[in-house]
């Protein structure tokens, strides 16, 4: 029980982090510095921080799940093998999503360097990077609502 309640709480921060760095952070720093020049090099150093920390905190949560999985294994009820199918796709949903991160920090952020300095299409590779980072937050949402689901506390007597 320790291990779930603890995955979640890694579940979470991986999803808060991209939620405050995606819908609060990034966008205040353009309306504060006004100028997109001088904003786009710190909100990619961020997006690369924030990449960099679900790469982490994915790993951490595999290895927890992996934890998991085998005190799972060892149950043969037909309900501890339907958890153990969640919790295989749980781990699916978490390889996607860094997937999704490495994607982005290696293929779509070089495209956005490249074009800004060489004029390619820059809303184009913005685009791109949107729908990595909104997808890493979907992943990320979808297994901590997941995960939170699983350790729901006992009804109080």
């Amino acid at each position: 029980m320790p291990w779930q309640r603890l995955s979640v709480i890694v579940a979470a921060l991986w999803w808060g982090g991209i939620s405050a760095l995606s819908f609060v952070a990034v966008p205040t720093l353009f309306a504060s510095l006004g100028n997109p020049a001088v904003a786009g090099p710190v909100a990619a150093r961020l997006f690369s921080l924030q990449c960099w920390a679900g790469l982490f905190l994915g790993v951490v949560l595999m290895l927890m799940l992996r934890r998991q999985r085998a005190l799972l294994a060892t149950e043969v009820s037909p309900e501890g093998l339907s958890e153990l199918r969640g919790l295989l796709v749980t781990l699916a949903v978490v390889l996607l999503a860094m997937l999704l991160a490495l994607v982005q920090e290696f293929g779509v952020a070089q495209k956005i360097v490249s074009a800004r300095a060489t004029g390619g299409s820059l809303r184009l590779w913005h685009g791109m990077g949107s729908v990595l980072v909104l997808g890493q937050w979907v992943c990320s949402g979808w297994v901590l609502w997941r995960l939170a689901r699983r350790v729901a506390l006992p009804p109080r007597p």
